[in-house]
Formats: structure tokens, C-alpha cells, sequence
């Protein structure tokens, strides 16, 4: 085995300088605020949003259905979890095909005051349509209505579009991290 170091930026949102920015509502898609029978749900999508993605490297339990459900429950039952900034997207179009539930977001607020974004997950096929801004809006603004002070989260730095998604919304690059994960040698 040997291991591989993985860039993150933290990124942070001042809710007490910056206004939530207001994103258009997607065509065809409701929001759905938490509730503790669509967890498995939340589970569910986060796994479709992130098990062929390289955050399933960097964090195995995202690829699997079990290690979703396990980290949707653990995420749920943390003292700070906010119901106020946990949100999914669901699909109300006319295309059998495509999945209900699409997007899905939670948010924890931290000991100093802080709300920390966990795990913006889209599903394949509706990325590009605004999901992923829509629900770092509605968790902005959970935050707020909690008093929190600011709001924080994590991307990993290849991930380029997400990290442009959250400059666009108003979120700054605080600091750089570096995730060590196990790899088997090829």
C-alpha cells in the first residue's frame, strides 16, 4: 500500500458581509426540506451522485450504497445537524425515464458558529440544470435563519466545476488541505 495525497480547498461563505445570492428555480424540479423518512432517500442519491467520482476515491464510503446510508445516519443524529439547511431536489417532469430524486445537500452547524456544507451531490444526466445552486442557496440561507456567522465546506480542487459553482456564489478560498488515502500499488 501506499498513499496518495489528495488537494482540498475550504472554501467560506460570510453570512454576516454577504448576502445569499439568488439563483433561478429550475424547470421541472421541486425542493424538498428534510424530513427523517426521505434519509434513505438523501442516502440513495448521494451514492448516484458520487460513486464514479474521484470524491469516491478520496472518501470509499461515497461509493457505496451502505457507507452512504451509514454516513446519511451518522450526518442526521450529529447535535449540530440543521434540518433548516438539508435539502433534495426532486424531479416533477414528464420523463419516466429520469430518476425523482436528483440533488441533495445536508448542513451541520458547528461549535463556533459556523454551517458546514455536507456533500452537494447532483445525480448523472441532471447535472447543468442549476440543482447543485439551487440547494447551496437553501442551505445559505438555513444557516442564517440558525445565526450562524458564516458557512464553510470542502471540494476537492480537481473538481473544477464545483469549485467554480462556489466562487460564482459568493464563497471564498480560505485555505488548502490534503486528504491522505490508501492506494494499493499498480
Amino acid at each position: 500500500m501506499s498513499v496518495k495525497y489528495y488537494k482540498r480547498y475550504r472554501m467560506e461563505f460570510n453570512l454576516r458581509r454577504r448576502s445569499i445570492p439568488s439563483v433561478p428555480k429550475p424547470n421541472n424540479f421541486e425542493f424538498l426540506a428534510w424530513d427523517e423518512d426521505l434519509l434513505e432517500s438523501h442516502a440513495e442519491v448521494k451514492c448516484n451522485s458520487f460513486s464514479h467520482e474521484l470524491d469516491s476515491i478520496v472518501f470509499p464510503c461515497l461509493g457505496d450504497p451502505v457507507g452512504c446510508l451509514q454516513l446519511m445516519r451518522e450526518i442526521a443524529s450529529r447535535s449540530g445537524f440543521l434540518p433548516g439547511a438539508t435539502w433534495m431536489a426532486a424531479y416533477v417532469g414528464d420523463d419516466p425515464t429520469l430518476p425523482y430524486y436528483s440533488a441533495t445537500i445536508q448542513g451541520l452547524a458547528t461549535a463556533d458558529r459556523v454551517g458546514s456544507i455536507q456533500n452537494v451531490g447532483t445525480v448523472p444526466g441532471q447535472r447543468s440544470k442549476g440543482l447543485a445552486a439551487a440547494l447551496v442557496v437553501r442551505a445559505l440561507a438555513g444557516f442564517h435563519a440558525a445565526g450562524l456567522r458564516r458557512a464553510s465546506l470542502e471540494v476537492t480542487a480537481e473538481n473544477s466545476r464545483a469549485v467554480r459553482l462556489y466562487e460564482r456564489l459568493g464563497f471564498r478560498h480560505v485555505r488548502t488541505v490534503y486528504k491522505a488515502v490508501e492506494v494499493a500499488y499498480s
